[in-house]
């Protein structure tokens, strides 16, 4: 069992770790959804490349893509208007351009279905190597560059650094799963107002991914959505049930 459990816990381990630090900031500078649309274009990307190319420039295309969504919003948070109402109408342009790219493939409710959340149970640990020095490289940019950087600069770096953080993890988990990462690990520690937040994080990050993926292993259950739903219920409950009414 562990043989085959190895790698893509060692996967979710990687994911929860770079993915929530970007979930933190997100959740502080208010901006929720951003991280949906730019995996959402990184899937259109990869859409693109699997409905006309035969899955050819497939990493190209769909850095390509979320890194013009991030350019986009990165000049969008800078104007003066309604951000996530514009990012939501972004994420919903890419998701209605995967389903318009994939309508004349015979395999392309599949694709959908891979894009959205993939089975990670069997991801290659070659894949795993290489998206773990893609996101080395990306974490030591946020050590040592990001933080001397101000004004549009920086923002164009946040986001064009989470573009490509999504694109390899869009690749290896789907588009939902990139979310939950994200989101859950975040909402939950900043929700508690837990001491050390990312640490915090990262602990019930592992904690609900790894106890997906062995539910979906002896349960038969497709591993990506069992990491979506699990990941989304109990970050749902423990928010709702430690939250105070509001007005108190």
């Amino acid at each position: 069992m562990m043989d085959i459990l190895l790698v893509p816990i060692a996967l979710v381990i990687i994911l929860v770790m770079m993915h929530s630090w970007f979930g933190i900031r997100i959740l502080q500078k208010g901006i929720i959804f951003t991280d949906l649309a730019i995996a959402q274009f990184a899937a259109l990307g990869s859409a693109i490349s699997l409905g006309y190319f035969h899955a050819e420039y497939f990493y190209a295309l769909t850095l390509v893509f979320a890194l013009f969504s991030a350019f986009i919003i990165a000049i969008a948070s800078q104007r003066n208007i309604k951000l996530e109402a514009f990012i939501g109408l972004l994420y919903v342009l890419g998701a209605s351009g995967i389903m318009m790219v994939l309508s004349h493939s015979a395999e392309g409710m599949e694709h959908f279905k891979s894009l959205l959340a993939s089975d990670i149970l069997f991801t290659p640990a070659d894949d795993v190597i290489k998206s773990a020095v893609i996101y080395a490289f990306i974490a030591l940019i946020l050590w040592k560059v990001y933080p001397k950087l101000t004004g549009f600069l920086k923002e164009l770096m946040f986001f064009s650094l989470l573009a490509l953080t999504v694109t390899s993890s869009v690749a290896l988990a789907g588009v939902l799963v990139v979310f939950v990462l994200l989101i859950a690990p975040a909402l939950v520690s900043t929700s508690l107002k837990l001491n050390k937040s990312l640490l915090s994080s990262f602990v019930f990050g592992w904690f609900f991914s790894i106890s997906a993926i062995i539910i979906s292993y002896y349960f038969d259950l497709p591993t990506g959505y069992t990491i979506v739903f699990l990941g989304a219920l109990l970050s749902s409950i423990i928010v709702l049930f430690s939250s105070k009414k509001a007005g108190q």
